[in-house]
């Protein structure tokens, strides 16, 4: 009977990214940003509007890559993560010139709701249901 290693027996069952998906994930999303801000993109809606690559998330055979967007200020995250959707071949082509990669990764993109999510956190601990639970320092008094 031929035994597995250590290491192999922690990864079953776990969904967690290794690290390879990780660093691959990060020089991806630095790369997107460095493209996004330097570069003019001719798409209409793309024009003249700030956005941030917040996260890249890679598949384990690092051919599909999950890039998490936001508005900078106030916008629709939906549409502008359709309108990156759209540009992706451009993007990706312009990608393949900054990174190298056995398998150029294909693109999707999906809006970033933690921030809204965490903003939604925030009210809640500030409304006043809450605040009337938590203990009152004397010192305020």
């Amino acid at each position: 009977m031929q035994r597995r290693s250590g290491s192999n027996k922690s990864r079953q069952g776990s969904n967690a990214p290794s690290q390879r998906q990780l660093r691959a994930g990060e020089l991806v999303r630095r790369a997107l940003a460095d493209i996004v801000s330097r570069s003019t993109i001719r798409d209409p809606e793309l024009a003249d509007r700030s956005f941030s690559v917040t996260e890249v998330r890679m598949s384990p055979d690092l051919r599909h890559a999950t890039c998490f967007v936001a508005p900078l200020g106030h916008g629709d995250a939906e549409a502008l993560a359709a309108a990156l959707t759209r540009v992706r071949a451009w993007l990706r082509g312009q990608l393949s010139k900054e990174v190298t990669f056995k398998f150029m990764p294909d693109l999707s993109f999906e809006p970033d709701t933690s921030f809204d999510n965490a903003e939604a956190i925030d009210r809640l601990l500030h409304s006043p249901e809450v605040a009337r639970d938590l203990p009152r320092d004397e010192d305020e008094d």
